[in-house]
This record gives C-alpha cells, structure tokens and sequence, in this order.
C-alpha cells in the first residue's frame, strides 16, 4: 500500500471513528490497511485495566482472512512494565526477545519467523491502556510503519475519547431527564408519608439497586422508606434501616455541611451491606458479580437538615452516579420531604384552629336529631370563615345558628371566633335572635373590621300540639331549607343586611310552623356555589338531592349533602358547612336536656 492508498484508508477510518459507538467497530478499517504496508505480516491489539489484567486480544494474518479474538480476564502483573504514562510509547524488539509474562501476543507474532515487532502502546483513559503491533520482515521501511502505526494510534484514542464524551453527554441529558422526573414526582404530593415514598422509589433502579430514607429527628436519624430491585433483599434492607447499629451510628455521625460519601471495600466490613452481606448483598456469582458500593447523601433544605438518603449499588463502576448527580437529587428530595412536613405541620394547625372556631358537641335533646358536618374547601388550607353552633335557651327553645366571614386566613378566623362566642352568650342568656344580630353588628363596626359576613338564626320552640315554631332571623345569608316529611322541599322566607357593613341594622324574624319528621337544614354559600363542569350550581339541584333524603336522620343527610357537593364541584373552593335539625315531635315538656348529659360530637 502506497501512501496515497494509506491516505484514504486514514481518511475513512477517520470517517468510522467518528460515528463508532465502540472502539472494537474500527478493527477492521485499522488491521487491513496495516496488514497490506509491505513487509507487515501480522497486526495485533490487546486491551488492558488498570490491574494489568488482558481484557481483549485480536489478531490477523496475512495467511489467513479471519481475525483470531480472544475475550480474557489474564492477570499479568509483570506487563506494568509496558503500560503507558501519558504519551504513547514505540518501541522495537526482534520476536525472540519477547517475554511470555509481559507480552501475550507472543503467541501470535512468533508465527513469523526473523520477523521484528514495532509495538505502539498508549493510555485509553485513567481505567485502561492498549498496545497495538505488528510482525514485520527485514524488508520493511520501520519509519514508515512506525508513523502509520502512529497514526492510526491516534484516531483509536480519539475514537475511544469521543465515545466517553458521546457517553458523558448522553449520561448528562438522562440525568437531567431523571431529575426533572424526580421532581416533579416528588413535588405532586404533600403527603408526607407518600412523598417519602417516591422519594426512596424514584431512584430505583434509574440510579441505584437499593434506597434507604432516614428523617432527623430530635433523638436520632428514623428510619421511614426503603426499596430495593428485588423483594427478599428489600426486606432485609428494611431491616437494616430499622435496626442495624452500624448503619445507626454512621447517620449519627454525619455533619450537618458533610458532602456525599462512597463507601466500599473494607468500609463496609460490620456493616449489612459488606460483600457478601447477610441477606443484602447476594454472594459472588461468576462474572456477573460487582463489589457492593454504598453512598449516603445528607438531605439539606432551607438551611437545615432534615434527613439522608442511602444508595447501595451492584452494578459496574461505570455506572455509578456521580457526586454532582447525588446533591441535585439529595437537594431536590430534600425540598420534596420538607414541603411535606411543612404542609402537615400546617394543616395539622389549620385543623386544630378550625376545630377550636366550631363547637365540639351539639347539644343531644330527646326533641330534636342534631348533626353537622364541615367539608374544608381550600386545598391551600388556610383557616377558613364558615361557623355555626346549636344553643340551648333559658326558654326550653334551641337555637341554631350558621354564618360566613368573607374570606379565608387569620383575620377571617378571628372574626369568625367573634361572631360565634358574640351570639352564643347573647342566645344563652335568652336574646332574641334580631337584637343579638344587631348586636354583633354593632360590635363589628366598632372594632373597625375590614370584613363583612353573613348570617342566620334559627330558634325552634317546642308547641303544645306536637309542633314546634320555627323563627328565622337572617344578616344576609343563603335561607334555610326545610325538607317536609313528605317529601316536598320549601325555602325559609327571610332576609336582612350583612353584618359589619352598615351602623344600627335592624333584624326581623319570619315565623312558620316545623312538623313532626319535618327537617330543617342551614348551610353556607359553599354548598350552592359548589359549580360542576358545565356551569351548573349545586343549587340549582340542591331541592331534588335533599327531597332524595327523605326520612334519613340528620347526620345522614348533612353528610351525603357535603359529599354530593364535593362530587358535583369542578371549580369553587370554599368550605362547605351544614347544620341539620330533624324535629321528632315530642310533647315540649321533655324539653332540652341538661348541658352535662351526653353529648353528640360535630362532624367535621
């Protein structure tokens, strides 16, 4: 082969390097060129690791048409001696010179006898080095083959260099693809319990064979999630997050600024993940195996730690995460776990709050069946403005009451906490249901509040025929609903200014009679304004669904009413409260029970 035929042979080899996913694709286009420089009789390559052990061996000959490749694991300690620094290395020696235990490939180029050896060895990368030679007569221009042999050196470690980077950048974009995915798993649930889980899942087996999830708490790491690839290990792995000391004591011992750490090897020895470990780590199985690694990533959000998450690994080193990887992971979980727990603190304390702006019992009279229930609207869960109470009155009547504070949050709760203790004191000490209104009215315009509300009292008075009298007072609030014991549903005629927006309002009340099996049924604007895909109100079916519930007890009916609304609402999110008075007809002298006897708890 002449140089002009070289230099096209260089071209395309050149060409197949760059699109190559593998250096081995490029044997052919580097060993038939060599093969026909005059005076060359044999090209062959091996591969190497790091430990001196002979991965990979081709050869071919010119008497033959089919190259002879050997896959090995050769340890060859004495073939340091011939392993590269950081440029490739030339040399020149006679056949017979070669020593077995450093050269493998004496095998082969002693098939041409008087031939020399013109060998190129050079460094892959920090992993792996090869060598590259050839068998060549006394006819030979050495010089010439030597730059060929050179040159064609150079496109291999170019290929193999732009392979790792093709690799690197794929890597990369996969890792980026994996964390957008993370986070946005991670972030579609403030459950803590469930956030914990996706936590410890998403990563398996994107990342790792196994995931441990630890909290910090104020006596110790806790253990809280687990996964593995294969069920019988994660077991154990739970059992090791749970229970193991070693695992326990290495938590303790992190810091607070401490970055990812690997651990394999004799660092692992104690520990339920040395190699071969009890039940985690299976034992070597042929060239399948790889050692165990184990990394543990502090979780950090908002300045302060709120956990860890162990990685366990069996799988080739070249596919281990690196530490950047596992801090943008570790940071994004970190921010997903503590989200959750932040929600949970919050909801537990918006709950508590509107537990304590509502009653805990409703009064239990052998006259009236009374139940409530409060559905909470806004998946933000700020304390929300819905209120009502039922009042025994000096009387022997009860009075129920219901009302909305414009708005959500802190000021809307203490408004709300006003208006209800304001009208339960007056009702109690036997205020008609107008005056207390007023009253309250009154009492808001001088506290100066920025927000109205509605409401409405309903008192039932207990009548010598069986009947009770039903008096309605209303400031502006949605009517009540009285569904008759046939069945038939009619609307409470009553109406009046809101509370807090005008001085001196006056209330009048609406009488009307309550029979026996009749209920009476208050609610907020939550329940009407509930509003389904289409457009359509809750109101505009409320009648039908409430006359759907003839003859159910009030708890029934307050429930399956919040319940449908829920179902039926598309858009709109306020709380939605219900109180329900079912009048049972008893002569009026029972009368009331007295505050101490048993009482019936709200449903919230």
């Amino acid at each position: 082969m002449d140089d002009d035929t070289w230099s096209g042979a260089l071209h395309r080899l050149w060409q197949a390097a760059s699109q190559a996913e593998e250096v081995a694709a490029l044997a052919d286009d580097v060993y038939a060129p060599l093969l026909a420089t005059p005076g060359v009789h044999l090209v062959v390559g091996t591969r190497w690791d790091e430990k001196q052990v002979l991965r990979y061996m081709r050869a071919l000959s010119t008497a033959s048409d089919a190259p002879v490749i050997v896959a090995t694991t050769r340890s060859m300690p004495e073939a340091a001696v011939r392993e590269p620094g950081g440029e490739p290395v030339v040399t020149r020696s006679s056949v017979a010179a070669l020593d077995d235990a450093v050269w493998p490939e004496a095998e082969f180029l002693r098939r041409t006898p008087g031939a020399s050896v013109v060998a190129c060895t050079f460094r892959l990368d920090h992993r792996g080095w090869a060598t590259l030679g050839v068998a060549v007569d006394p006819s030979a221009d050495l010089a010439a083959v030597e730059g060929r042999l050179t040159q064609a050196v150079d496109v291999i470690a170019a290929c193999h260099t732009g392979i790792l980077q093709r690799g690197r950048e794929a890597r990369r974009g996969a890792d980026d693809a994996l964390l957008a995915e993370a986070s946005l798993q991670m972030d579609s649930s403030l459950d803590v319990e469930d956030t914990l889980r996706r936590v410890a899942r998403i990563a398996v087996p994107a990342v790792a064979d196994g995931a441990l999830v630890h909290l910090l708490r104020s006596e110790g790491p806790e253990f809280v999630a687990a996964t593995h690839v294969a069920v019988q290990q994660q077991r154990a792995l739970e059992a090791a997050g749970r229970d193991d000391p070693w695992l326990a004591a290495l938590l303790a011992r992190r810091g607070e600024d401490e970055d990812t750490v690997f651990l394999s090897g004799t660092a692992l020895d104690g520990s339920p993940f040395a190699d071969p470990g009890p039940g985690l780590v299976p034992a070597p199985a042929g060239e399948g195996h790889h050692p165990t690694v184990v990394s543990i990533s502090t979780l950090r959000a908002r300045g302060r730690v709120v956990g860890s998450i162990t990685f366990v690994y069996q799988r080739p080193e070249a596919r281990l995460p690196n530490s950047a990887f596992l801090r943008s992971l570790a940071t994004r979980a970190a921010l997903a776990i503590d989200n959750a727990l932040l929600y949970e603190l919050r909801r537990n304390a918006v709950l508590s709050l509107q537990e304590h702006l509502l009653p805990s019992q409703l009064p239990e009279t052998a006259q009236w069946d009374l139940s409530a229930s409060y559905a909470v609207g806004d998946p933000m869960l700020d304390v929300g403005g819905d209120f009502y109470d039922a009042v025994p009155r000096p009387d022997g009547s009860i009075a129920l009451l219901i009302g909305d504070v414009c708005g959500r949050g802190a000021e809307a709760a203490a408004l709300t906490g006003l208006a209800r203790h304001t009208l339960r004191t007056l009702l109690e000490e036997g205020t008609d249901a107008g005056t207390a209104l007023s009253r309250l009215n009154r009492a808001l315009r001088q506290e100066r509040a920025s927000r109205f509300l509605t409401a409405v009292v309903a008192t039932l008075t207990p009548q010598a025929d069986g009947t009770a009298l039903l008096s309605t007072c209303s400031a502006g609030h949605p009517p009540p609903l009285v569904l008759r014991a046939d069945g038939t549903v009619s609307e409470v005629l009553c109406g009046g200014l809101l509370l807090g927006v005008l001085d001196d309002v006056s209330y009048e009340s609406h009488e009307e009679r309550i029979a026996q099996g009749d209920t009476l049924v208050l609610f907020t604007d939550g329940l009407t304004e509930s509003r389904e895909a289409g457009g359509a109100f809750f109101e505009s079916v409320l009648p039908g669904r409430l006359a759907a519930l003839r003859g159910s007890g009030a708890a029934r009916i307050a429930e399956s009413l919040a319940q449908q609304a829920g179902e039926f609402r598309d858009s709109g999110q306020d709380d939605i409260a219900l109180l329900v008075a079912r009048w049972t007809g008893l002569p009026p002298g029972a009368g009331p029970l007295p505050h101490d006897h048993r009482l019936e708890r709200a449903a919230l």
